[in-house]
């Protein structure tokens, strides 16, 4: 009889899902299988087997990612959570392999939305191209965020260091006073802030991802890779306390916060220099993407189906 297999378990890491086509640049294929069909791009995949693909707007957040893992210690999970058939997940393995990506586990759903598999993982964060699948996601529970496959990337920019930056309502916060401002305007906006200011701010779907690179973030310091994080925000004072009151009483800590009172927050993520920035308004992530990797968090008033569109803060 062959041995009982070792069960194997992803708790205590951070784990990142995340489509191919985040990870790796596959626009020409996708477009292909818009223009055609799924066996179209199959057949493309297939015959582009021994191509590696280039990298994606999500390769040097997840290379970095994985730099945390040692020999003794996996920190962190990368998972591949693609529409993608298996045989084209063939292509992907071979990419990561040639990239030295450390991927051990992936889940290829053919179609399929494969956001249902994300409470399996225990996924901290899922990536991907389809905005369908960010929505279910989200609504799910999960920090998730539509990437733009467009996003100016530059992988060697900081090689020590991974740089986050996240807006604040409706990604951090919930959405609560961007509701207030959509509904009633700046004046009303910034008095329910005022009044507000010691309530901490519910929390918003990245809240948990921030939680969970806590570990991270406690590495010491001649540790060979860190975390540094950012908000941006176009809040300005005196709405700005609440939102600091609110990491405090969460105890989570960040190292840069922006408030920008409607300032071009792409000027300031210029500066910064993040590996991913999330923000929930569109206008705001087709500039930020000009600078670098930026993924869209498909929630919150501003991205309701048939909601109200107010212009970005």
């Amino acid at each position: 009889m062959y041995p009982e297999p070792m069960s194997k378990s992803l708790e205590g890491k951070l784990v990142v899902a995340i489509s191919s086509r985040a990870l790796f640049d596959f626009e020409e294929e996708n477009k292909v299988f818009e223009d055609s069909d799924d066996r179209a791009y199959m057949d493309l995949q297939l015959s582009r087997l021994d191509v590696p693909a280039k990298p994606g707007v999500a390769y040097p957040l997840v290379k970095k990612l994985l730099a945390f893992n040692t020999e003794t210690d996996n920190r962190v999970a990368v998972v591949i959570l693609s529409r993608n058939d298996p045989v084209s997940g063939l292509r992907v393995f071979r990419s990561a392999q040639e990239a030295n990506l450390q991927l051990e586990r992936g889940v290829f759903t053919r179609g399929r939305n494969p956001y249902p598999y994300l409470t399996s993982l225990g996924a901290n964060l899922f990536l991907s191209a389809k905005e369908e699948d960010v929505r279910a996601a989200l609504n799910a529970g999960f920090a998730a965020a539509r990437v733009y496959p467009d996003s100016a990337v530059a992988a060697d920019r900081h090689p020590d260091e991974i740089r986050i930056a996240f807006d604040g309502d409706a990604v951090l916060f919930s959405d609560e006073a961007e509701r207030i401002y959509a509904a009633r305007g700046l004046e009303a906006f910034q008095a329910h802030e005022i009044e507000r200011a010691a309530i901490p701010l519910p929390p918003g779907p990245f809240k948990p991802l921030l939680e969970a690179l806590k570990p991270l973030q406690a590495q010491p310091a001649g540790a060979p890779m860190r975390v540094r994080t950012a908000l941006v925000t176009a809040r300005s004072a005196p709405a700005h306390e609440r939102a600091i009151r609110t990491l405090m009483a969460w105890n989570i800590q960040v190292d840069e916060a922006m408030f920008l009172g409607g300032l071009e927050k792409a000027d300031f993520l210029r500066e910064f220099e993040p590996d991913f920035f999330f923000d929930d308004q569109t206008g705001y992530c087709d500039t930020a993407a000009r600078v670098g990797p930026t993924g869209h968090v498909v929630s919150g008033v501003k991205n309701e189906v048939g909601g109200p569109r107010p212009s970005d803060r």
